[in-house]
């Protein structure tokens, strides 16, 4: 997986800009796709070797939709740009680059040093995810 692109508002404009799950099978040359909370992330399994980008909103901070869906995709074999837009909060980066994500655009910007002091935090984890970092007791019993 890539390493965590900080992100941190989507001031970079994209080339092909994300388009939603529903059009995706209709546009032969979209790369991009954002997920919305409601939409099935399986439904882009048979495409995942087109797509650069998925976008995955997050309108509020308590829905978590999100992160199932991302850990869908990843799980699936995605290797591309996984991207958190919306209501993220710093609090929350850690457990969404878990689940998959490795860009974040929230919709307030976030500090850089505490964004990167939350992915930092904590650095063993107790049960395999997304992110394949190893659990600490695979690391202690091999």
């Amino acid at each position: 997986m890539a390493e965590v692109q900080l992100r941190l508002r989507d001031d970079e404009p994209v080339e092909d800009p994300a388009v939603t799950v529903d059009s995706f099978a209709a546009q032969t040359n979209a790369n991009a796709v954002r997920i919305e909370p409601g939409d099935d992330a399986r439904d882009l399994l048979p495409v995942l070797d087109r797509l650069k980008l998925v976008e995955v909103n997050f309108p509020a901070f308590t829905d978590g939709r999100g992160l199932s869906a991302a850990r869908i995709l990843r799980e699936a074999g995605y290797a591309g740009e996984l991207r958190a837009v919306g209501d993220v909060l710093v609090d929350q980066i850690a457990a969404m680059r878990r689940c998959g994500f490795d860009s974040f655009a929230p919709d307030v910007a976030l500090d850089p040093e505490d964004a990167r002091a939350a992915l930092e935090r904590w650095p063993q984890v107790y049960q395999a995810a997304a992110d394949a970092r190893a659990p600490i007791w695979k690391l202690r019993h091999g």
